[in-house]
């Protein structure tokens, strides 16, 4: 599998968040975004990087970079993810893996 570099176009997406809102990657045009993958929602690792986000969610709104967060869970499961932790940003569903083996 091909692992994308810093530079790198990243392949178009169009996922279910959360609250089951479709968002696509055409949605940040223009705006730097951070995109990251986690193996799934309420475990302890993914937990601790989720709320490191969100802990400088206000640093990364000053640079002028958006995140969202994509995994393999049901968009139920990532809302309830955001609503235990207060993410407050996009949390994507893969569940087909699509876009993580792309």
């Amino acid at each position: 599998m091909a692992k994308l570099k810093p530079g790198d176009k990243t392949p178009g997406f169009s996922l279910p968040d959360q609250k089951g809102k479709k968002v696509k990657l055409t949605d940040f045009r223009g705006r730097k975004l951070l995109v990251y993958f986690y193996p799934k929602a309420m475990t302890s690792g993914c937990t601790k990087q989720a709320c490191t986000v969100r802990d400088h969610r206000e640093d990364l709104s000053a640079l002028g970079v958006a995140v969202v967060q994509i995994s393999l869970d049901e968009p139920e499961q990532q809302r309830k993810f955001d609503e235990t932790y207060g993410l407050g940003f996009a949390l994507l569903s893969d569940a087909d893996h699509t876009v993580a083996e792309a």
